[in-house]
Formats: structure tokens, sequence, C-alpha cells
């Protein structure tokens, strides 16, 4: 999961040029396509304007601050939930009025732990970043290599910063073959290009 993500197709949800990292940009307007900036996270106060985030694995997660007519999207996968993308949306949102207390956040479909080998340098990173990590890692039974769970990360995040409103509705996209797509499945069947869900919101 470490290509950057092509914007959608459609002319009305705003999307971004996702390169897999902590930065959140405020949008007012429809951005053209050949516009895009680079980034992982949307946020915006305009009626009408939605966001669109797109994933195949890495976790969309959607924000909404009722009160003050504040949306996000964050594009989180294991890069930019480490480096601090959520943390980044959170603090754009609240720049335009938005008070994290209020804040509803909602975790979409991504890659669960039973399907999302990892390696030891993985592990690494996430130990270096904070020891108590460690408990986002599990070796199954039967496996010799540990799982990340990063539903469960991404949801510690969320708690982390204070958002006290959060859900996940998060199927694992590797799993569920007939609902989702997965970069990781198809890079395992050797597939030359792979689908992208894609996650939006809006402010009506």
């Amino acid at each position: 999961m470490h290509h950057a993500f092509e914007p959608a197709f459609a002319d009305d949800v705003q999307t971004i040029y996702q390169v897999h990292s902590a930065t959140a940009h405020v949008v007012d307007a429809l951005v053209p396509r050949e516009a895009l900036p680079q980034g992982d996270a949307l946020v915006t106060r305009t009626r009408g304007l939605a966001l669109g985030i797109l994933t195949a694995d890495c976790a969309p997660v959607l924000f909404a601050d009722a009160d003050a007519g504040v949306i996000g999207a964050a594009h989180a996968g294991w890069r930019g939930a480490l480096g601090g993308v959520l943390e980044a949306t959170v603090a754009a949102m609240e720049g335009l009025g938005a008070d994290r207390a209020r804040i509803f956040a909602a975790l979409g479909p991504t890659i669960g732990p039973k399907s999302y080998e990892v390696g030891p340098e993985f592990v690494a990173a996430f130990k270096e970043a904070g020891a108590d990590n460690g408990r986002f890692f599990t070796i199954p039974k039967g496996r010799t290599t540990p799982h990340f769970d990063l539903p469960a990360y991404v949801m510690a995040r969320l708690g982390a910063i204070g958002i006290k409103h959060a859900e996940q509705h998060a199927p694992c996209t590797y799993e569920n073959e007939s609902m989702f797509f997965s970069f990781r499945r198809a890079t395992h069947r050797k597939e030359p290009d792979y689908g992208r869900q894609i996650s939006a919101i809006v402010v009506a």
C-alpha cells in the first residue's frame, strides 16, 4: 500500500492526489483535476462540496462537526496514520471552527488483522514511535509472522486526540472480495491492477 492514488473520476466530488502523507488541505470549492494538491486529507465548511477519499485496503475516515458545519475526510494507510494524518485533519477542522469534543468520526472498510501480514521492520517502526504500539500486532495460531490491526490502531489514535464519538464500520477489504477492492489481494494474485472504493461526505 505504497502507491499514490489517482483522483476519482466524478466531477462533483473533491478528491486529492493521495501520497500516504500526514498532509491535510482545506478546500472551499472544487479544484480542477489537473490542479489537485498532494496530501491525504481534505477539510471544508462549504455546503454542497462533497469530499472523497479513495482506498483499496487503507482506512478511510470521515469526520463531521454538525454544529460548526465542518467536515473532513482522511486516507489513513499505515504510513499516514503513523505520521499523523488523523491529527492533521482534526487540526484543520478546528481551524475552520470545529471542536474535537463535538466531532464524530467513522472508520470505513479497511484491511483486517487476519489479512495484514507484516515484516519485522514494520513492527520496529511502530514500536519506535511508541512502546505500547506492540499491542496492535499479533501472530495468529499456526503462523510465524506478525499481523497488524490497522482498524484498532486508527481507532486508538482517534481516541488519543480526544475524538469521543468514533464508530467503526470496517469489514475487511481483503476477505470480502464480492464487496470491496483490495490492493493486497490483487498483488497476491499478480493481477495487473485493482479498483478502489470511494468514501465521501458532504455538508448538505
